[in-house]
């Protein structure tokens, strides 16, 4: 299968500026069908199948999942206060705010997204505490996307109800069983320089010059740990982790709790992030095509299944799986070229994806 739509929309963008490189898996039935690394990584390196990017917020489902298997576990339950696990997150009326809200972004805590980069994880996490509800915002009722703050909770939880380092647990629980051998939750410094040369960096795109970010690729960056923005690997690995909640049995979860948190807890809710009508799982955007396929962003394309479900990463990256087409998509950009620019662009890099394969919906 030569997928000549799809590759000829990413070298248009790589023309256009948009992006240096990235990185296309596609999966169907268990079966790869691309794998590889198309233009740069950086400047004068080639993008190839093993180099490691960023995948922004397309990892936040990984620390969904490990949520996911303490719950099966016994040992935490959706509708549990997070301050049951964290009492300090009860300050300032987030008492009530529980593990379900954080997963469908209606906690209502949005303003502890403001916490700079880089805080160390103590600090970080003390001012997310801190930190009140936004004024009129109802836990559970209103839908307005966490970019990390949420996620810092559900790492945090993770760690004090399993007794592990969220990292140590992500390897052992996810990373491991879904065969995801080289994905990465944070690096020291000599990790870091381990695999510098497999890097795949960051670019600004959005000014109309090609700026590697000044932040993004440093071993600082890699230090920290953000569950809800800074995993990364090579984008099959990515692809592997929603094989494997296709696989049955899953290694990953029971299929009656992959159900649940594929099904549509937070509909037809306007989120006062996106600034339009997204629908969300327990940690997955639920395809959302339905609100408008032209507009809605982070979408997964004209031609997915309805119960598709994955996740976006801020200008860069989409993974989802359709289990309708027996579909795992995945792919990483490594320029930001801006909101408008990179909606476009993944609209029509995963309405190619689905028009290669001979996919197409008529409705």
């Amino acid at each position: 299968m030569q997928f000549e739509k799809t590759i000829r929309k990413v070298t248009e963008g790589i023309v256009q500026g948009w992006h240096p490189g990235v990185q296309l898996f596609v999966a169907r039935n268990e079966e790869t069908l691309l794998d590889l690394g198309i233009g740069n990584a950086s400047i004068g390196r080639p993008m190839d199948r093993g180099s490691i990017g960023l995948w922004f917020s397309s990892g936040k489902p990984i620390t969904a999942v490990a949520v996911a298997q303490l719950v099966e576990a016994g040992r935490l339950g959706w509708d549990d206060p997070v301050a049951r696990w964290i009492p300090e997150f009860a300050a300032h009326g987030k008492d009530s705010v529980t593990l379900r809200h954080v997963l469908t972004h209606t906690g209502g805590f949005r303003v502890a997204d403001a916490v700079p980069e880089p805080t160390p994880w103590p600090e970080t996490l003390s001012q997310i505490c801190e930190a009140p509800l936004e004024p009129n915002a109802v836990s559970g009722e209103t839908a307005a996307y966490h970019t990390h703050s949420s996620w810092t909770l559900l790492a945090e939880v993770i760690q004090r109800v399993s007794g592990q380092p969220f990292e140590e647990r992500i390897r052992q629980s996810v990373f491991g069983p879904a065969g995801m051998g080289d994905s990465y939750v944070q690096l020291s410094l000599a990790e870091f320089l381990g695999i510098e040369d497999r890097l795949s960096k960051m670019h600004m795109t959005d000014r109309g010059q090609t700026d590697p970010d000044l932040f993004w690729n440093t071993p600082e960056c890699a230090a920290i740990l953000r569950p809800g923005a800074f995993l990364r690997g090579p984008i099959r690995d990515l692809g592997r982790f929603y094989q494997a909640l296709l696989r049955a049995p899953s290694p990953l979860l029971r299929r009656e709790t992959i159900e649940i948190m594929t099904r549509r807890h937070r509909e037809r809710k306007f989120d006062d992030t996106f600034k339009h009508v997204v629908d969300f799982g327990l940690g997955f955007i639920i395809n959302s095509r339905r609100y408008g396929v032209e507009t809605v962003p982070y979408g997964f394309g004209r031609h997915a299944g309805e119960e598709a479900f994955g996740h976006g990463g801020q200008q860069t990256s989409c993974a989802f799986a359709d289990p309708e087409n027996g579909l795992v998509v995945a792919w990483v950009f490594n320029g930001l070229p801006g909101v408008r620019i990179h909606h476009k662009r993944g609209l029509e890099l995963n309405t190619a994806i689905y028009e290669d394969l001979g996919i197409v919906r008529t409705d």
